[in-house]
């Protein structure tokens, strides 16, 4: 809770990736707010109160996955509004002739993008979930301790910068909007 607040504020993709993880690390513990308490919470560093807030947060999430039906997999809608927000940015960027660094970057991506749906053989997610997608198989790969070879790290280091821009256009908008009327009429 405390970790997703701050990201939040921070880094809208790192954000996304960490709570992809709370969710993960939720059903490695089946659901179970009392596993969470014992590996999660008491061997953390905070007063009661924070520890009870930490537990409360938990509980809510358990509750939603459960009302959502992501108890076996999936993401919460409140991670899904991210993506979308996050989706629908990328789309007014590509638009925008003001921004024409983000598609350049973009269209660099777009190649290794393509190729993970490719190999994906899922439902074709949205390129920018694609992108979230990718980096948390990386992030899994890491924790895993799995050798990662010197073409995904390439990949992986191209799709970082690309998400990097996003995540870093999505907190400029959110202290002032990128786009005005003006923008608008002219996309």
């Amino acid at each position: 809770m405390f970790t997703a607040a701050k990201l939040r504020q921070e880094n809208i993709a790192e954000y996304l990736l960490y709570m992809w993880q709370v969710e993960d690390l939720i059903r490695a513990c089946g659901l179970d707010i009392d596993k969470i308490k014992s590996s999660v919470i008491e061997p953390l560093p905070l007063d009661a109160d924070g520890k009870r807030e930490l537990c409360e947060w938990y509980s809510d999430l358990i509750d939603m996955m459960r009302l959502e039906g992501v108890a076996a997999h999936g993401h919460l809608q409140i991670n899904k509004n991210v993506l979308i927000q996050l989706t629908d940015l990328h789309l007014m960027l590509l638009k925008s002739v003001k921004y024409p660094e983000y598609s350049a970057e973009f269209y660099r991506t777009l190649p290794i993008i393509v190729e993970l749906r490719a190999k994906s053989g899922e439902e074709k997610p949205g390129e920018i979930e694609t992108c979230f997608n990718a980096l948390y198989g990386m992030l899994m790969m890491r924790l895993q301790k799995r050798d990662i070879s010197d073409e995904t790290r390439k990949a992986m280091s191209q799709i970082t910068r690309f998400v990097s821009m996003l995540a870093s256009f999505y907190h400029k908008d959110k202290k002032e909007p990128l786009f005005g009327k003006e923008d608008y009429d002219n996309m």
